[in-house]
């Protein structure tokens, strides 16, 4: 299992429409990860299973989409992340030694954001 390495990736506009399953489209083609995930790939996502990196459904927490050719974090993808953390739209299985690390990476995001995860709030 592994938390992939933070990017610091631009952000996109904070109103920007977040789909998922049309970034996950956009980013394969961008990445070139058409018939198997790369790199490029993960860079998209937060976490991933390492064992499994050769099939698609290891990568979890897409955060990011191509705008203008270029890969960014949208800040409601990261949201949308943050939630699953926090466990309001029914969580996710990641092994609990990774729970910390991803919240750290996705917390990089939110600071970028000028907001504080979910999890830090009251």
């Amino acid at each position: 299992m592994s938390v992939t390495a933070f990017q610091d990736l631009p952000l996109a506009d904070r109103d920007r429409e977040w789909d998922g399953g049309a970034a996950e489209k956009r980013v394969r083609r961008w990445a070139d990860a058409t018939d198997d995930p790369n790199p490029k790939y993960r860079d998209a996502h937060v976490w991933y299973d390492q064992d499994k990196k050769s099939n698609f459904t290891a990568y979890k927490l897409l955060i990011a989409d191509v705008i203008d050719g270029e890969l960014r974090a949208v800040p409601r993808g990261v949201m949308a992340a943050g939630a699953i953390m926090q466990g309001s739209r029914g969580g996710i299985d990641l092994p609990p030694s990774d729970i910390d690390r991803v919240k750290s990476h996705l917390a990089k995001y939110y600071a970028k954001m000028g907001d504080e995860p979910p999890w830090e709030k009251d």
